[in-house]
């Protein structure tokens, strides 16, 4: 839900702010002139020419790397900050595969993250540095360090900050908009306020993450060759409607690059990610003329921690970055069902037809939702005593349960101050006994503001804050609000005024700075994209008299044990208006969020913790649901995001818009946080800003049935587009949602592999097909695990779709639905049909998936029923799968069961093992890929209720009622 209509309204001398970098604006300096001389004696260059760099002394070998001193090399240069005369360099091998390179003040004085914040593996206890793939090399002065592979050590290396790797500096602005992308130099900066490290890449380098970030380059970013003009990604935590190359809710400092070897036609990944909350820009640039790409990290704080990940596959990195963060909480089995929510749903009675109209269209229903409208005033742990009577909620939530159905209510991040001391609220009146706002540097309240007027904000350092969270969680659940999972939105965190505006104000001001959607004043009356009403008339339909009206008239063209406390604690800081402006989008860094020199318990100011807000917020609502509902698998969807929240929670991507722009952008938001090891990620449906129409939403419906969150909802004033709406989006959801359910199995599994291993759910082709490059670049099209494939409309007027099937015709794929083998072109698009109300669906050979044979209208009375198998021999005979079940709601580890299905010709064999009783047989098994059989045998005996179909080699044994608790086999001939 929207929190920020009002950013284009508000702070307009702000907008361009955040472009300094190393040349400031006349306007910058007379607006800002303490950002350029903190104190009498400092004063800034902007300018990292003369920064000598560091000296390497003090070498020690230790049993798991290495450890020494690095000291300044020559004068200081103070370009952003105070220069660090004394770091200390650890290198530690911590398994084969992982290589930790961490450079810090000596002193410990800057911030690093706590252990309480995100919990990393303790320090290793077998020796990995003579068996590691990854090897780190050192040149002493000036200090610069590499690293390769020692599979390959005359390879290129992996990672290169040597002066001599990179292009001839001085470079003038390589993105000529953009001064702060000039190049000065390439010395290792450690100051207070600004560290800089830079490495050379291949050219055009294949990378990947970095975000959250809405890409016009797509999934792959871009570093400026090959026609691209390089990437700026800034790290700060921003409530923003989905903007473009821009950042937004949360900050991931993380990429996987995949190389390509052309003299072998072999490629390999490898991961780097930065162990740091700083606010950052991380640059991928490609200088003029040079023969290397680079990327530059230049943070405002922290230290530069350093995680290189061996691979050599791309699902092998991001499996090594979650053994180092933390691995994806388990989902529960509902949780992939459809949810349906807006913002705009006024009163009970309304959202109660929302459910009814569902179910009378026959279109699954699993999860109804809530917004801010479900409060009373606005307050977070409300029910409007009107609108939404906690008696009446009660009553229809445990309606909802009784028929298999959820209840999802929003939680936003900030808490109504009480207005006056007649204001009854406990949520806040409770926190101020418990001590738990976030405060201004004077120890007062941080009053900021947001939806319920002005507000106060948790501090998760403090020592109460859980438990305070917990109660209030509790006491709304008992009061009638019984939530099966949690809404988590605002968490940036965001606040709608500049400082603590409400310090010294009348806070019995409730209203927002700026007017609603759909409220008098700001209706949301534009027409669908694409729609012309002077040609097409008033009714917004996709078609008039049979004419498509996307388009009409228009033209075709397409478009350590000892950790600082950081800032809080160091003189000579300027915690509001850090001497690098990073390239924050919303301009200050206080600007729609809590200002950077508030304070948290233990002494962290908010300059330094901005990205953590997120994070916490979500461990404390995991750990107050887990009390609430104790061994129950916690469910919570999220906005803002840090490394490690895919322990607690799940995410959506923010406040879309409805076009198919955006439609297509889904894809590569998804495929980012497989990487960021938050797998259980979706768009809104349809969009949320602005009008949908028919045929965006009869697409986004199919699409979305294929991807991990499956949640429709829109803004407040926008047209409806519950998909009972129109009869086209009824029919293909019913279609989507129907294969989706029967293959809850297989996404289940996926899932289970994902909380287990790390290993991603869904993922880009070239994760499975990594030695094709024409693959490299694709995010139009994705895979479901390994065996299924995508391929998604994504633009309007359009009954076919062009897609790309990899394995260059060494693989063979058939249609999901019809089962037919696809006369694929080899390594170029194929072009397949697509009305509307279809989406391609293709199954490789190879693999062996169970299925619900019954698709219900929850996923309770789906599970219910039998199981079916489907099985696509390769050319080999040969097909292999897994399956996990469990009861889809205990937190692990609890009773489960794994299946395995192995087939070679003319049998399947079925394994299985674990403790968990599957009550459901195996009513079916369809085999694909194999010559007509005279014979069929279930456990040794024939059966007769089989038939073949010759067009697609297909054998479809029925009625066979097999018990998957005890091993069995299947065999033909």
């Amino acid at each position: 839900m929207a929190a920020t209509l009002f950013a284009g309204l508000l702070f307009l001398s702000a907008q361009n702010l955040h472009v300094l970098g190393r040349q400031p604006s006349h306007l910058q300096r007379d607006l800002l002139p303490k950002v350029f001389q903190l104190d009498d004696t400092i004063q800034h260059s902007l300018n990292v020419s003369s920064c000598p760099g560091y000296v390497l002394t003090g070498l020690q070998e230790t049993k798991t790397g290495l450890t020494a001193h690095l000291n300044l090399a020559g004068s200081e240069c103070n370009a952003f900050g105070k220069d660090i005369a004394n770091l200390t360099l650890e290198v530690t091998y911590d398994s084969d595969t992982r290589l930790h390179v961490n450079i810090y003040d000596t002193a410990n004085a800057q911030f690093t993250i706590p252990p309480s914040v995100i919990s990393l593996p303790s320090a290793p206890t077998k020796i990995h540095k003579n068996t590691s793939d990854l090897i780190f090399n050192f040149e002493p002065s000036p200090f610069a360090f590499w690293v390769t592979r020692r599979s390959e050590p005359d390879a290129t290396p992996l990672f290169d900050t040597r002066i001599s790797s990179l292009p001839a500096a001085p470079i003038p602005p390589v993105i000529s908009t953009d001064n702060s992308t000039a190049l000065d130099g390439f010395p290792l900066v450690f100051e207070d306020q600004y560290l800089q490290l830079t490495s050379a890449l291949p050219l055009g380098a294949n990378v990947y993450g970095l975000g959250e970030v809405v890409a016009s380059s797509g999934f792959r970013r871009d570093t400026g060759a090959n026609g691209g003009i390089g990437t700026v990604q800034t790290l700060w935590a921003r409530d923003v409607a989905d903007p473009i190359d821009e950042n937004v809710y949360g900050s991931h400092p993380i990429y996987l690059e995949h190389r390509y070897d052309s003299s072998t036609n072999k490629s390999q990944s490898h991961g780097v990610f930065l162990y740091s909350a700083s606010g950052s820009d991380i640059l991928l640039l490609t200088p003029p003329s040079s023969n290397v790409s680079l990327v530059e990290y230049r943070l405002i704080g922290g230290t530069l921690d350093f995680y290189f990940f061996s691979g050599p596959t791309p699902n092998k990195v991001i499996e090594q970055y979650g053994e180092l963060i933390g691995l994806p909480t388990w989902q529960p089995l509902w949780g992939f069902g459809f949810h349906l929510c807006r913002w705009g749903y006024t009163n009970i009675t309304e959202t109660r037809e929302q459910v009814t109209r569902m179910r009378e269209a026959n279109i699954p229903l699993e999860v109804m939702w809530n917004d801010i409208d479900l409060y009373h005033a606005v307050r977070d742990f409300t029910s409007d005593p009107v609108s939404f009577p906690a008696s009446e909620m009660k009553k229809f939530i445990e309606e909802l349960a009784q028929r298999h159905q959820h209840y999802i209510p929003i939680v936003d991040a900030a808490i109504a101050h009480q207005v006056n001391s007649s204001d009854v609220y406990d949520p806040y009146t409770r926190g101020v006994e418990l001590d738990v706002w976030i405060k201004n540097p004077d120890g007062s309240e941080y009053i900021g503001q947001v939806w319920p007027g002005y507000t106060v904000f948790p501090d998760w350092f403090g020592n109460n804050t859980q438990k305070y969270w917990t109660e209030a969680l509790r006491n709304w659940s008992q009061s009638g609000i019984e939530y099966s999972g949690i809404w988590l939105d605002m968490n940036e965190v965001s606040s709608f005024c500049e400082g603590s505006c409400g310090s010294g104000a009348d806070l019995s001001n409730t209203t927002a700075p700026f007017v609603l959607p759909g409220e008098p004043g700001n209706p949301v009356l534009d027409y669908p994209e694409g729609y012309n009403s002077t040609i097409s008339g008033p009714s917004g339909n996709i078609t008039v008299n049979g004419t498509l009206t996307f388009g009409a008239g228009q033209s075709t063209s397409s478009k350590l044990a000892k950790r600082g406390i950081g800032a809080g604690n160091q003189t000579g800081v300027d915690l509001n208006t850090p001497p690098y402006a990073i390239h924050n989008g919303a301009g200050r860094l206080s600007i729609n969020t809590v200002a950077t020199n508030a304070t948290h318990a233990g002494g962290y100011v908010e300059l330094d913790v901005h990205n953590l807000w997120g994070l916490m917020e979500e461990k404390a609502t995991h750990l107050a649901l887990l009390d609430i509902h104790p061994k129950k698998r916690p469910f919570i969807i999220s906005r803002s995001t840090f490394a490690s929240s895919g322990k607690w929670t799940g995410h959506w991507l923010g406040d879309n818009f409805s076009k198919w722009q955006y439609l297509y952008f889904n894809i590569q938001g998804v495929l980012q946080f497989q990487l960021f090891q938050i797998p259980f990620v979706g768009a809104d449906t349809c969009g949320f800003n602005g009008n949908t129409d028919e045929e965006l939403c009869n697409r986004w419906m199919q699409l979305s049935a294929f991807l991990p969150f499956y949640r429709n909802h829109n803004e407040k004033g926008a047209l409806s587009q519950e998909p009972y709406r129109w009869d086209s989006v009824a029919n293909a959801s019913r279609t989507a949602i129907n294969v989706r359910y029967s293959l809850l199995p297989y996404w289940y599994t996926l899932f289970a592999n994902a909380s287990s291993f790390g290993t991603p759910p869904v993922r880009a082709l070239f994760f499975e097909f990594p030695d094709e490059p024409e693959l490299f670049g694709v995010d139009r099209q994705y895979l479901i695990g390994r065996d299924i494939l995508v391929t998604p409309v994504l633009t309007p007027n359009v009954s076919t779709v062009d897609g790309i099937f990899p394995g260059r015709g060494g693989v063979k794929w058939r249609d999901w639905y019809t089962h037919d083998v696809v006369n694929a072109s080899v390594g170029t698009n194929t072009t397949l049909d697509a009305p509307l109300g279809h989406i391609n669906v293709h199954v490789r050979d190879g693999a062996a998936i169970l299925l619900y044979s019954k698709p219900a209208y929850t996923i309770e009375e789906t599970r219910q029923g039998p199981y079916s198998l489907l099985v696509t021999q390769d050319s080999n005979g040969s097909a292999f799968g897994t399956a996990y079940v469990d009861d889809g709601e205990t937190v692990p580890p609890t009773p489960n069961r794994t299946l395995t299905f192995t087939a070679s010709k003319g049998q399947i064999k079925i394994d299985t093992h674990g403790t968990f009783h599957i009550s459901q047989k195996l009513d079916n098994v369809t085999i694909l890929g194999t010559s007509k059989p005279s014979s069929v045998k279930v456990r040794g005996k024939a059966i007769k209720s089989w038939e073949y179909l010759g067009a697609q080699q297909k054998l479809v044994i029925s009625g066979l009622a097999l018990d998957l608790n005890t091993a069995a086999a299947v065999t033909w001939a």
